[in-house]
């Protein structure tokens, strides 16, 4: 595989390494876990986004003063 060296700041080193899931996990799993994150994410928000556009035009909608009602707010 080949290699390459980025500059990061001292604090970005330091929140990838509060990320890590064990000491001797690499920067590099880091950041794939991330990007794996969110391309999953990505994709999970664009199906929730799909089926609320198809619930708000087939008037599957309460409004959020209904909500509050209905909890007793």
């Amino acid at each position: 595989m080949e290699t390459t060296t980025i500059q990061i700041s001292k604090d970005l080193q330091g929140a990838l390494k509060e990320r890590k899931m064990y000491e001797k996990e690499s920067y590099e799993e880091v950041i794939w876990d991330l990007l794996e994150d969110t391309m999953e994410l990505s994709e999970e928000v664009k199906k929730d986004l799909e089926k609320a556009e198809e619930d708000y035009k087939a008037g599957r909608v309460v409004s959020f003063e209904e909500v509050k009602k209905k909890a007793g707010l």
